[in-house]
């Protein structure tokens, strides 16, 4: 029989440690001393910094501004007004919260590239730098969000360019839009820097709609009032919880719904002569969720069933006696509007209004013992450049 194999008995012994039996030597001197292994360093995660460049109504840069500072907080640089209706300024890390901002138009990435012409883009390093911004972008969506891209450029029709578009939608698999199409869900811009700079920039929307494309407008009403301009007027309400709130000839519910976004209110009623006005408002309050905060009633502004000083904040959307009304019925309704609201709200009320009848509110205003004109503030919108007048009840 074989004897048995030592080392199986003592697995730990190595040819470096004395075998059971050997003698020990003695070394001179301490022991050797055993080395820590280093510590382990966490990665670090360095967040991306981007360029940001911000559309909004002019006249409402102020308050869009204000909205940067809160929402994304120190993250963002302090934005600076560009031009009109332009907002630029940095912003680091998760793009998703850019996406709630209410009273911006569109949020774009900015990338500038220094070359001398749009041909150089097509260069690998170049290229792939665009593919980076957008899948960054694309990452802020669900996958079937982007199914299309529109590049909009000066001389878009050029080769030069249409091979840009072309090596894009490969790059992407998206559908590269027709110049006629004026919109897809990858919005680009190429331009030259503002101010006369070297090299040429590319904007990227940041969304597949403009943030002003509310998702809630399941239905429309002619002359409804763009939703980042009802949100600023909603602001200019100072909303608070307490509020008993109204909006007077609500239309399709968009101040009502912005109001709601701006966060809790005891009550926030609307009230529209117009059933079919109504019927719309209703559609888009439950599509954006406030189907239970929000109270639609069909009555006439002029002769309100409230008590008297029972309202807290006020906004209207009156008539511009363009697409809604005539200037001749704006002529009885607006002294009407004015006084019926001065009696249903409650003293140092809010009154947020927008209207195109500059002459005719000012005039109203300046002989009015009910409401104290606090603030005006200029709004181009298609062409067309209401007011918003804060009024205050004396």
């Amino acid at each position: 029989m074989d004897q048995a194999n030592p080392r199986r008995r003592h697995p730990a012994a190595s040819p470096l440690s004395p075998a059971e039996g050997a003698p020990t030597v003695q070394r001179d001197g301490p022991p050797p001393r055993r080395v820590p292994a280093p510590p382990t360093v966490p990665r670090l995660e360095i967040a991306p910094t981007f360029p940001c460049e911000a559309d909004v109504a002019p006249g409402l840069e102020v308050l869009a501004t204000a909205e940067v500072r809160r929402v994304l907080g120190d993250r963002a640089s302090a934005p600076r007004v560009t031009r009109p209706g332009v907002l630029a300024f940095t912003y680091t890390g998760d793009l998703a919260p850019l996406l709630r901002l209410r009273t911006v138009l569109a949020v774009y990435l900015v990338r500038r590239f220094a070359v001398p012409r749009p041909r150089a883009l097509l260069g690998d390093e170049h290229f792939r730098a665009i593919l980076r911004l957008i899948a960054s972008i694309r990452a802020t969506a669900p996958d079937d969000a982007y199914r299309s891209l529109y590049l909009s450029a000066a001389g878009s029709d050029s080769s030069v360019l249409a091979r840009l578009k072309e090596e894009l939608g490969k790059g992407t698999g998206l559908r590269v839009a027709p110049p006629t199409a004026h919109e897809g869900d990858l919005h680009l811009r190429l331009r030259r820097p503002p101010g006369g700079g070297a090299g040429w920039e590319l904007l990227a929307r940041l969304s597949p709609r403009p943030l002003g494309a509310r998702a809630w407008r399941v239905r429309n009403l002619e002359g409804a009032l763009n939703a980042t301009v009802a949100h600023a007027m909603a602001l200019l309400t100072t909303p608070d919880p307490r509020d008993q709130f109204l909006n007077l000839a609500c239309g399709s519910g968009t101040l009502l719904i912005e109001r709601a976004a701006c966060g809790p209110a005891t009550r926030l009623l609307g009230v529209d002569l117009s059933a079919d006005a109504l019927e719309i408002a209703r559609a888009n309050v439950a599509a954006a969720g406030y189907a239970d905060r929000i109270e639609l009633r069909q009555g006439d502004a002029r002769a309100l069933n409230l008590p008297d000083a029972s309202i807290d904040a006020l906004c209207a959307d009156l008539p511009f006696g363009h697409l809604v009304g005539t200037h001749d019925e704006n002529l009885t309704l607006y002294p009407a509007i004015l006084a019926e609201a001065a009696r249903v709200a409650r003293r140092e009320a809010p009154f947020v209004l927008i209207t195109h009848e500059i002459r005719l509110l000012e005039t109203l205003l300046a002989a009015s013992a009910d409401w104290a004109l606090e603030d005006t503030l200029r709004v181009a919108l298609g062409g067309l450049h209401p007011r918003i007048f804060v009024l205050r009840r004396r």
